[in-house]
């Protein structure tokens, strides 16, 4: 018999193969061993092909950072699913959308998320089983489709994962974009996508298996999921908190845990700076420190440096179409504090401008990434994935158009100006919100700032700002438009300034603009 072509959820297999007694998940106070995990996803994924999941099938999972949801993730992949994480703030309509999009043939759930799924769950005509963790009433469970408790079916065969039927290119999951900028998609990525892109992040971050991973970000957002991954693609551990809430809390768990690695978005980060008390806790252990999903500012990533002075700390960029596009090197941090880096191992990126012609150094235009860690397209939206995947430079290929404008440096280091989707055109010039909210940013007592084009009669569109300050400043609308004056050219400088006390977020914690805009 010839060895069986790797797919993803053998990086759990190996592992628990290896290091079965090893501490795989810290969860609360719950510490689940490598050989715990791959049984109990053995005895879930006996039960979906039980119940009629086939090689292909949607497993829609439901849930929070939990011991349950990391267990069904790995559980749907070797039930030759495909899994679908969605999180656990998604309210019912967007559920009820999400079901419908994506034709599940199992949900996996939590039952204090009954209100939420109940009604769309029983609507959906593909679900052929419903698990639900946690306390829910016997006449409650009988209402939803062919449904079953989580501590019977985990209580099945845990010897062995089902027959294995996949090859590498075939689906290993479906994330879905936030919806910030519309309807969701989608993002349909393969085994080897997922694996090549595991493969890459971890080799430039130089993933060890005696790593300690602590993940505050949700498992149904990418970032956060691949935290797991590469943990135990390691046999690492994984220390998975249910959110960023309580932050000292977190930091204790840092110094109780000896936390090696540690992942955050620039929220997550903003907040830490703004702790008075972050040197009362122990944070000698970190190694690396990660930063993505929107650009951090740099005084930022400067303090993170002297803050986390051992530790090597990554600017990087990507999204979920392609998993990771770029880093910056820590030791390029002094030399290039606003770059986002160089392209990640075995992917290629260039800009092209308005006609799909590449440019020259530090011309804006668009992004394009080459590789194999490009998604296979969005999920039933062919419009939408020729808009995004198109004719690479080799005959046969397709190459993702990220729809985001960077520019490059002579040395192929890339800076992120905007999405292109949030481009304002004011008095006829594009203006780019980063560069705004950057000008912004580096205003003495601004904490957060988040730009956005507006309707206006004369200028096409204005550019209209969303600040949040310190308390202790004294800053009004006037004194950071003139700050603005300063900085930027006349067209870029904001026409109107509110000042808020917080700014809106998506799921996955970034700034939505799309409430701003609507709000």
């Amino acid at each position: 018999m010839h060895e069986p072509v790797p797919l993803l959820h053998d990086y759990l297999i190996h592992s628990a193969h290896h290091k079965s007694g090893t501490v795989a998940l810290v969860c609360g106070s719950h510490r689940i061993t490598y050989g715990e995990l791959e049984a109990s996803s053995n005895a879930i994924a006996n039960d979906l092909m039980n119940m009629g999941v086939e090689r292909g099938d949607r497993v829609m999972i439901f849930g929070d950072n939990t011991i349950e949801t990391v267990i069904s993730f790995w559980a749907a992949l070797k039930a030759n699913a495909v899994a679908c994480l969605i999180n656990p703030l998604t309210k019912r309509d967007k559920l009820t959308y999400l079901l419908d999009d994506c034709q599940p043939t199992a949900l996996i759930t939590e039952a204090r998320l009954y209100a939420t799924f109940d009604e769309p769950a029983r609507r959906c005509v593909s679900l052929r089983r419903v698990v639900v963790s946690g306390a829910i009433e016997d006449e409650t469970l009988t209402e939803l489709p062919c449904a079953a408790r989580w501590t019977e079916a985990v209580l099945g065969e845990r010897n062995a994962p089902p027959p294995r039927r996949c090859i590498d290119i075939d689906l290993a999951a479906i994330v879905y974009t936030s919806g910030s900028t519309g309807e969701p998609k989608g993002v349909m990525l393969t085994h080897r996508n997922m694996m090549t892109a595991c493969t890459s992040v971890a080799s430039y971050l130089g993933i060890r298996d005696d790593e300690v991973i602590l993940n505050v970000l949700p498992l149904a957002f990418d970032y956060g999921l691949y935290q797991m991954i590469m943990a135990f693609r390691a046999g690492a551990c994984l220390v998975l908190e249910r959110s960023f809430a309580f932050p000292a809390q977190v930091l204790r768990r840092i110094a109780e845990e000896r936390v090696t690695g540690l992942p955050g978005v620039p929220t997550i980060f903003s907040t830490l700076l703004q702790l008075g008390s972050l040197t009362d806790h122990d944070l000698s252990s970190i190694r690396y420190v990660t930063n993505t999903g929107a650009a951090l500012p740099v005084q930022h990533l400067l303090r993170l440096k002297s803050i986390f002075s051992g530790a090597r700390i990554y600017s990087m960029y990507g999204l979920t179409e392609c998993k990771r596009c770029s880093y910056l090197p820590p030791e390029d941090l002094d030399r290039k504090p606003s770059s986002v880096g160089i392209a990640i191992p075995n992917t290629e990126m260039w800009i092209v401008d308005e006609h799909g012609r590449r440019v020259g150094p530090d011309v804006v235009g668009q992004l394009v990434i080459r590789g194999a860690t490009v998604m296979k397209g969005y999920w039933r939206k062919p419009e939408a994935t020729a808009k995004k995947l198109k004719p690479g430079p080799l005959p046969g290929e397709q190459v993702l158009y990220t729809g985001d404008f960077c520019r490059m440096d002579a040395e192929g280091y890339l800076y992120f100006v905007s999405r292109s989707d949030e481009v304002i055109k004011s008095r006829g010039e594009k203006v780019a919100p980063k560069e705004v909210e950057n000008a912004l940013l580096d205003i003495p007592g601004v904490r957060e700032a988040a730009v956005i084009g507006v309707p206006d009669d004369l200028l096409g569109e204005a550019v209209k700002a969303f600040v949040v300050v310190d308390q202790e400043r004294s800053l009004d609308e006037k004194q950071l438009q003139r700050e603005c004056q300063r900085r930027l050219e006349s067209f870029m400088v904001p026409k109107y300034i509110a000042i808020v006390p917080g700014l809106p977020r998506t799921d996955t914690g970034k700034i939505s603009k799309r409430e701003l805009v609507t709000g």
